[in-house]
């Protein structure tokens, strides 16, 4: 058998139980499928999470190396991924024999003091930056160009109104018409949103399924690292 056929054929095999099982409910088949989804699907999720970090560890390695532009920022990254790292697999054996985030004294263990004060406050920075981005986006998707932009316009002003007090405090002086533009927002959010997104799931669900079928039959072929020829 060829070199590049056996992989395949685990692909097909291992990745056709979990199909099966999910259709079929016996025992002989379920029972295979628990023992992937619980016992081997982990391990190829760390063996995939070690090779994430050792693709960032020689990149950046590289970057710090030529001295390209940007290579104080790989230094910073590969400072917090030893330490992070470092400390939490020291405070994971600390863990497994008993103890806790906290040391006996109550203070925090080192990487429990990082993950608070260092990475929360770091992830909503970088979230808090996002809202620039989508706010540029949006300026350049709402400009009124065609009649798709105009609606799209139309319905981002209106679900922009609803979501905050001001919005309701324009007709607030109407009788019955104090929720106005919460209730457009709403009813754009639960119909035409809502089916929007249904249309984008299923079109995402379908060419989810025909990747699937393709890497199962062996026609993509990507995951081996390169394409081969037959």
């Amino acid at each position: 058998m060829n070199k590049y056929k056996f992989p395949l054929v685990l692909c097909f095999f291992f990745g056709t139980i979990p199909i099966v099982a999910h259709f079929v409910n016996v025992e002989w088949v379920t029972a295979p499928s628990k023992a992937l989804n619980d016992t081997w699907m982990p391990i190829i999720y760390v063996f995939a999470i070690l090779l994430g970090i050792v693709n960032v560890v020689q990149n950046s390695w590289t970057k710090i190396k030529r001295r390209e532009q940007g290579w104080f920022y790989a230094v910073v990254l590969l400072a917090g991924l030893f330490s992070m790292g470092f400390f939490g697999f020291t405070g994971a054996i600390w863990d497994t024999f008993g103890g806790t985030n906290l040391r006996p004294d109550g203070s925090a263990t080192p990487f429990h003091w990082m993950a608070t004060h260092m990475f929360i406050p770091l992830q909503s920075t970088m979230f808090a930056l996002l809202s620039f981005y989508v706010a540029s986006a949006a300026y350049r998707a709402f400009r009124a160009r065609n009649l798709s932009a105009t609606l799209l316009l139309i319905a981002g002003v209106f679900v922009m109104l609803g979501r905050v007090p001001f919005g309701d405090m324009i007709f607030s002086w109407l009788p019955g018409a104090e929720n106005t533009f919460s209730g457009i927002t709403e009813w754009l959010m639960d119909c035409p949103n809502a089916a929007a997104q249904r249309a984008i799931m299923i079109g995402a669900a379908l060419g989810a399924a025909s990747m699937a079928l393709k890497v199962l039959l062996g026609i993509e072929r990507s995951y081996m690292g390169k394409e081969q020829e037959d």
